[in-house]
């Protein structure tokens, strides 16, 4: 099967200092992958080559064999970080997700009767019928992110690219959030997620990236979440804990203890009230 996204020996750097290092990597179509790794391994950067906003240093993107940019390469719909909007722009509901067709057509900047339509079934699809209307303000942080999710989906792109989309958002909003993902990957999209939530990762991502300026390892959670690769990922000492068919990660405590950190009393002192 021919590849949908290939990076091809690619380096990209911001002056003499390269961000990231000889990035080959294939996505096919249908795929449903995490991009891991800690702050500052190029995970942004990573995304951003494959939507084109930012070019190699060395080596070549390709979409679909195509060039980025070319002729005949697939559409890309895209979900930024929330961390990186800005809330206090006047915008609707309805305007952010018309950006989306807006933006791949060029068409002529308010919606018709027809754009409406297809922006409330996209909005009623994502459980947000009848909040065109609101200011993307008001909302909660998960509705904030999928109105997002239907800026990235009225244009029906053939690849959905996600940055961290369950920062910011509750526990609730975030299963919803993936299992969305989930559901439009069931149904033939191909999506690539950047995430810093390991568990979150192991339990809903069927295949796995992990990055640091270099990719040190890609496979199924199971296969890729092992001790050695995520030291070597995260520069750090991991733990891995394997039980049934569950998997959990975190970085291993330090060993001081609580009484090292938080001093006992002096008997007859009243501990002063924790600040």
């Amino acid at each position: 099967m021919q590849p949908l996204v290939e990076l091809d020996h690619v380096t990209f750097g911001f002056g003499a200092q390269p961000v990231l290092e000889d990035i080959s990597l294939h996505l096919h179509p249908g795929q449903f992958a995490a991009l891991v790794g800690p702050s500052g391994a190029g995970k942004t950067t990573f995304l951003k080559l494959i939507l084109g906003t930012l070019k190699p240093s060395r080596g070549e993107v390709r979409l679909h064999a195509h060039a980025l940019g070319g002729r005949g390469a697939p559409r890309i719909g895209y979900v930024p970080q929330l961390e990186t909007v800005d809330w206090n722009f006047p915008v609707t509901v309805e305007q952010v997700v018309w950006m989306g067709l807006v933006q791949r057509s060029g068409i002529w900047p308010w919606p018709g009767p027809r754009e409406k339509e297809k922006i409330g079934e996209t909005l009623e699809r994502l459980g947000l019928g009848g909040l065109e209307g609101r200011h993307i303000r008001d909302l909660s942080g998960g509705q904030q992110q999928r109105v997002f999710l239907a800026r990235a989906l009225i244009a029906n792109p053939d690849l959905l690219v996600l940055d961290e989309p369950t920062t910011g958002v509750d526990m609730a909003s975030a299963e919803n959030i993936l299992h969305m993902l989930a559901d439009l990957n069931h149904q033939g999209m191909t999506i690539l997620i950047s995430t810093h939530d390991l568990n979150t990762a192991a339990a809903h991502l069927p295949w796995i990236i992990c990055l640091n300026r270099r990719i040190i390892a890609q496979g199924r959670p199971e296969d890729v979440f092992t001790v050695e690769i995520l030291n070597q990922t995260y520069q750090g000492d991991m733990l891995v804990i394997r039980q049934d068919d569950m998997l959990l990660v975190q970085q291993k405590p330090h060993p001081h203890t609580y009484h090292e950190v938080v001093p006992d009393p002096v008997p007859g002192e009243v501990p002063s009230p924790a600040k």
